[in-house]
């Protein structure tokens, strides 16, 4: 039974063929492919760390590791073109309106960057041991 926010069968069956092969030419078979990217999308959907992944998508580890060898052979760059060649030739796409500028983004006020408070000066080793004392004590002479 898939659940509310996992991928749909119709939905599988068009990314399934745009993934590698589920066995590999050699050593042992990799994880199934859903489960690992139904994990990916609910790291993605949540934000929530990679180590708190439900238990039933298996180990974090093994949906991080494919998630990042996909990511550095370029696997997720190929997924995306492809469904967006399927939908562009399905007429589900209307470049007038589906595009996203982050020029326009606004950032908070304290999204600067800048480190806060007032400038201040360092004096350097050499100039604090040129300078006059800053002290006010002097010895005072013994009473005699």
């Amino acid at each position: 039974m898939t659940r509310r926010d996992e991928l749909t069968e119709a939905e599988w069956a068009k990314l399934a063929p745009l993934l590698p092969p589920q066995k590999p030419a050699r050593g042992r078979p990799a994880e199934d492919h859903r489960r690992i990217l139904n994990a990916i999308l609910w790291k993605v959907r949540t934000g929530a760390p990679w180590r708190d992944i439900p238990e039933r998508y298996g180990s974090w580890a093994t949906v991080y590791s494919r998630f990042r060898r996909w990511r550095l052979a370029g696997i997720w760059d190929q997924v995306f073109a492809a469904v967006q060649r399927q939908a562009d030739a399905a007429g589900q796409l209307d470049w007038n309106v589906h595009f996203v500028d982050g020029t326009v983004i606004r950032a908070h006020q304290h999204a600067a960057g800048a480190k806060g408070g007032a400038l201040r000066r360092r004096r350097s080793g050499a100039a604090g041991a040129a300078s006059a004392p800053r002290s006010t004590f002097e010895p005072r002479a013994a009473a005699s």
